[in-house]
């Protein structure tokens, strides 16, 4: 399987028809193709290192089974889902299923020291859960460390009914975003880690793994899919990138928007999606455009950049393949770094990333509703900075002017403890592990979007404080962007449940102003959210999901600066309220 999935990868099309994709998810399951009962589909994942190769570099990457990016996960609606996790590397590991609810089962969540001890070398651990009334696209990664620069892959889940579209689907695609280093990536993060300083950025943006033909000597490495002409396919479109936002399109084709997160919407047309780390995005794509004599158009893939830290602002192309006997070899156009020749803004258009993002609403069908909480139990605002330590004594920084960079929700720069936190919670062993007094609003308000940025006492608190909620609690988490340091867009992801986008804006939010404007009607629902540059986002979620969850930026960077925090949703008062009891093959720290 592994040889064949690269062959596809680096020279042909990953085009999945639907019958061969189901047929192909059963027989790797080994399982019944009745669908009257709840299946269980077992998978077996090998954290290994492999030798791979692109832009003239050869390194160790580590990966799940020697496949990179690692093996696609499909399963059905309803399915319960067993994962053995080998972990055959000299380091901790541990996976997440990215989107996945995890109802009742945060023992396999995946965040390292947040609901389980990390795997050790040498062991294995069973991750179990059920994919509970979700459908779509998700992803999965690591989630130590900065292991997901290359563990990660698709999560498809096939809904039981038909989609809520009646376009005839000829195929549909996976395509990965990711990021490829040079270096080794576990360098980068460790002198990040010991100076406080800014990470070296990526060498190259890949498609499927493959950095394409912009990259030196990656022109054999380029993604190919073959269309069919006047057929519609289905794009699974999933940004696995480390550090990046980025834009995605195909030049002379409009894509319509489908599904996001797993989660449908109605459908809009737009000639290029903004996708965030850890976010994903379902568009058909009608193949009725005429090439030319190489039978083909070119995707692409490029940074949404707003920091002003050091990016990688390259491009990974791809090309659409129109079957047919073309006479002309494929070719790059005059101008292959003019990114509206592919139907790509340019990498600072915060103006097109907000009017996309301001176009997603949920399909709200009767078969689909969107239950959007209209009242609020908690609000919480919660601010999102960059921060400046002060060098310690002895130690030799490179942040700026010699300090140390780092990050904070409310001034708390999160601080992983020595062992999990549900299982302290569950055990009720917390002394020493976590505190429960994060606080619910600034506690120093001021101008947040509108400081100097780099005015005052830039320190954060550091600690492990969480938030705790009884069960069934309507939230609302309202996430507010500063200006300290510098403006930019956080893509926030939070573990353990799916919530509703309510509103957003540029500038400061105004608890009195802001909510009379907020869409209660079909707000997006989704498990990951952009947070405007210079702006503010407001969620809403019933915490029906017992157990702690994490909160944090999808930006790796960000998360290891400390710009997380956590909740822990209280036991409900029935038993299938409560966290279900530990598996028996839980890590120990």
């Amino acid at each position: 399987m592994p040889v064949m999935g690269s062959f596809y990868q680096r020279y042909g099309s990953l085009m999945v028809p639907l019958l061969c994709a189901w047929v192909g998810v059963l027989i790797l399951a080994g399982a019944s193709p009745s669908t009257s009962s709840p299946t269980t589909r077992r998978f077996e994942f090998n954290v290994e290192w492999k030798n791979v190769t692109r832009l003239c570099h050869t390194k160790p990457l580590i990966t799940v089974n020697g496949e990179y990016p690692g093996p696609t996960i499909m399963v059905h609606e309803g399915d319960n889902v067993e994962v053995k996790v080998t972990n055959r590397i000299a380091q901790n590991t541990t996976i997440h299923w990215h989107g996945i609810r995890q109802l009742r089962t945060g023992w396999a969540d995946g965040p390292g020291y947040i609901t389980q001890c990390p795997i050790r070398s040498g062991k294995s651990y069973v991750y179990k859960f059920t994919v509970t009334d979700q459908r779509g696209t998700l992803l999965w990664h690591a989630h130590l460390s900065w292991q997901r620069a290359s563990v990660y892959g698709a999560f498809i889940i096939h809904p039981r009914m038909p989609y809520p579209f009646s376009t005839p689907i000829q195929a549909e695609v996976p395509i990965v975003f990711g990021e490829w280093w040079n270096n080794d990536v576990g360098a980068v993060e460790n002198e990040s880690i010991i100076y406080g300083s800014g990470p070296n950025v990526s060498d190259a943006y890949t498609i499927n793994g493959l950095p394409g033909p912009l990259y030196p000597c990656s022109k054999k490495d380029t993604f190919i899919q073959t269309v069919e002409p006047g057929k519609t396919y289905l794009l699974r479109l999933i940004n696995a990138a480390l550090n990046d936002e980025l834009f995605f399109g195909v030049a002379n084709h409009t894509l319509t928007v489908v599904e996001i997160d797993a989660l449908y919407t109605k459908p809009f047309t737009t000639t290029a999606i903004m996708v965030g780390p850890g976010q994903t995005t379902n568009v058909l794509l009608t193949a009725d455009q005429h090439p030319d004599a190489s039978g083909t158009f070119i995707m692409a893939a490029t940074p949404y950049i707003t920091t002003i830290f050091p990016s990688d602002n390259s491009s990974s192309v791809g090309f659409l393949r129109y079957k047919g006997r073309w006479n002309k070899k494929i070719a790059l156009p005059a101008n292959p770094y003019d990114l509206t020749a592919y139907n790509l803004p340019t990498m600072v258009d915060t103006a097109f990333a907000t009017q996309f993002l301001n176009k997603l609403r949920s399909l709200d069908s009767v078969q689909y509703p969107c239950n959007v909480p209209q009242e609020m139990d908690k609000r919480a605002v919660i601010t999102i900075s960059l921060n400046l330590q002060d060098c310690p004594k002895h130690q030799t920084c490179k942040g700026y002017q010699g300090n140390r960079y780092i990050a904070s929700m409310n001034n708390q720069s999160f601080v992983r403890p020595s062992m999990s936190i549900l299982e302290s919670y569950y055990r009720n062993l917390t002394n020493g592990v976590y505190t429960t007094n994060f606080p619910e609003k600034p506690q120093h308000p001021y101008n947040y979007t509108g400081v100097d940025p780099f005015a005052g006492n830039l320190n954060p608190e550091f600690g492990t404080k969480l938030l705790v909620v009884p069960y069934g609690t309507r939230l609302e988490f309202v996430f507010q962007g500063t200006s300290i340091l510098n403006v930019e867009n956080h893509p926030i992801h939070v573990h353990g449940h799916n919530f509703f986008v309510v509103g957003s804006g540029f500038g400061n939010f105004d608890a009195k102003r802001d909510p009379a404007n907020y869409n209660l009607v079909d707000p997006p629902e989704r498990n990951t959210v952009a947070i405007p540059s210079g702006g503010w986002a407001a969620i809403r979620f019933k915490a029906d999901n017992p157990g702690v969850w994490f909160v944090h930026c999808h930006l790796e960077v960000h998360t290891s600066w400390g710009l997380a925090t956590g909740f822990i949703v209280e036991n409900g008062p029935h038993p299938s309220q409560t966290v279900l009891p530990p598996p028996e093959d839980l890590p120990s720290c």
